[in-house]
This record gives C-alpha cells, structure tokens and sequence, in this order.
C-alpha cells in the first residue's frame, strides 16, 4: 500500500513511517523541516529511515498548494495520515498566523489532494485540547467541542469540520483522532518530560503550572502509532454510528466520518509523572511551583472505548516503562 505521511520529521510521524515500512508499505514523507524546533532533530529522526528503499521525501510545505498537488499528481497514494502541524499550544500566543497557514490552509490542501485523486482514506490527527473547559471526565466524543480554548485547539477544531464536510460532500472516507498527551523517544524539545528530563540533568528548577494539581492521560507514542495503523486499515463505512460531537438521527450514517479518542484511559497525576521521572534519573527535581497558565486545563482523560470497540485498540506501555525508555533515549541521543 501506498501511503502520504505529511510530518515524517516530526515526533509521531517518524515513528509511524518506520511501522509502515516494517510492514512492508510504501511510504512517501512529505515535511518542511521548519525550525520551530531543533532542525537537527527532525534530520535525525529521518536518518534512522531515509535510506529504506520503501521511502520517498519530499521537502514541502503544507502551505504550498502547487507543492502538494504535484505530491498527489506524481505519487498517487492510497491512502494518507495528515501529521504535519504547527505544534505547541503556547506558541500561538506569538506566532497565530503560522498555524491558520499550517493547520488550516495546509489541511485544506491535503483534503483537495485526497478529493481529486481518489484516496481511499484520509487519517488526520486531531487534539484532546478541543474539548477546552469541559471538566466532565473521561472525554468522550459525544461532548460538545464549541469552545476551544485556544487557537491551536481551534485550528484542529476546524480540521475536524472540514474534514467532515469533504466526507459528506465528496464521500471522502476520513477518521480524526483525538491524541491525549503524547510522550517518548525521539519527542519535541518543547513537551514537559523532554523539558523536565534536561534541566533535572543541569541541575536547574522545573517550572510546575497548577502547583502540580495537573493530571493527564499520557499516552506512549507505541501506542499512538499503533492505534494509527488500525484506524488506516478500516475505512469508515457511511453505516457509521456517529459523525461528530453529539449525533444526529438526520446525519449520521450519511458521510463515511468518523471522530476517535485515542490515548491512555489511566490518567496520571504530573506530580507522579515528575516523581516517575526522577527515579530513572536518579535525580531529585527542584521544582518552581506556578499557577495555571492561560488556555491550559487542569485535566486530561481520554475515553477509548469507540475505538476499541471499532478496532481493538489498547495502549500497553505503563507510565513507569514509557518515562524509562525516553530517559534512556535522551541520555543515548544527547550523550547526557
């Protein structure tokens, strides 16, 4: 099987094409290395795949409508995972152009490319932070989703209407995923454990927001990938029995669309997860208590059971084992 992977030098994305690649798919990655982040990071993660001979790059921007046709046009995929994304929840605060063009222009391309050339599914990932305030746990994907509180949250709010959309408008198969949390080897130098685990190493303080009263539902990126994978393989039907936040007799079961959480169902407490991560350390942390950050929400927990019962997912990898194995890959990767 042919298979689009957009965000191949990104965190789940690399992982993802090695799993297609093991398995015997051809993989064409498509990523514009931009340098939100450690540029040589991203290369790094290419390098442990590049020279497969399953594997095609392509360096492009999302942005770039003609880029993204000629993708389409040449290689033909079957079927497409949408990764490529700004990331980080934050930096929108400074940066909110990039993501509209990112997130929303870019997705709005992937979905004309998908429509004009008979792909046969569309698997894009979607966030946890769309269910913004809602404080009833565990989320579930019946909960309203209108308030994002933040415009990172708000970009993949509006992938997932799109999305929709070209479902029911073209009959476009495409499945979301809700990612809770996403933690380990090979992550972003910008997510808590990455930026806890190199300053309890220089002996410098951690900045803890909600004194630490955070819980969340971290999800090991194994994990992730494999619920990916099984969501990719099964098309959604147009039998499906939901098509959004809250279904509707009138609609549902008219666009082959479906909406999934995908992560842990065991939250863990971030004063646990500090705790966990300072025993594979060997390493106590000084921690600089700070309240609640703006667009932040205090908890996380992620309800799976549709995608279970659709595909028999279940994360495995325990907290303690996942923190153990991105321990032993920063200390490997950055010799620390």
């Amino acid at each position: 099987m042919r298979v689009l992977v957009t965000g191949t030098a990104g965190f789940i994305g690399s992982h993802l094409a090695l799993r297609l690649l093991a398995r015997g798919d051809e993989v064409i990655g498509l990523d514009n290395l931009s340098d939100y982040y450690d540029v040589g990071l991203k290369q790094a993660r290419l390098r442990r795949f590049a020279d497969d001979p399953g594997y095609t790059h392509i360096h492009a921007d999302l942005a770039d409508r003609d880029a993204v046709e000629d993708v389409f046009a040449t290689y033909r995929p079957q079927r497409v995972v949408n990764l490529a994304a700004q990331a980080g929840v934050r930096y929108a605060a400074t940066n909110p152009h990039v993501y509209m063009s990112s997130n929303v222009t870019g997705f709005l391309h992937v979905l004309e490319g998908c429509r004009h050339h008979d792909v046969e599914h569309l698997v894009f990932a979607s966030t946890s932070s769309v269910y913004g305030a809602d404080t009833r746990m565990p989320f579930s994907e019946h909960q309203p989703t209108e308030h994002p509180l933040t415009l990172y949250a708000a970009s993949k709010k509006a992938n997932e209407q799109m999305a929709h959309s070209y479902a029911h408008l073209y009959g476009l198969p495409c499945t979301g995923l809700r990612f809770f949390t996403v933690y380990g080897p090979w992550g972003r130098p910008d997510m808590a454990l990455f930026l806890f685990t190199k300053a309890i190493l220089a002996g410098e303080p951690i900045r803890v927001f909600n004194h630490g009263h955070h819980k969340r539902s971290f999800t090991y990126v194994d994990d992730i990938v494999e619920g990916i994978l099984r969501t990719l393989d099964q098309l959604p039907g147009r039998n499906e029995q939901w098509s959004g936040d809250r279904p509707d007799p009138g609609s549902s079961g008219v666009a082959p669309y479906r909406i999934y959480n995908i992560g842990n169902e065991k939250p863990v407490e971030l004063l646990q997860y500090i705790h966990t991560l300072e025993e594979c350390l060997d390493r106590k942390a000084r921690m600089e208590m700070l309240p609640l950050q703006a667009g932040d929400v205090p908890d996380t927990e992620a309800n799976v059971s549709a995608l279970v019962q659709a595909t028999g997912y279940a994360p495995r990898v325990d907290v303690r084992s996942g923190v153990r194995h991105f321990v032993d890959w920063y200390r490997a990767y950055y010799r620390a």
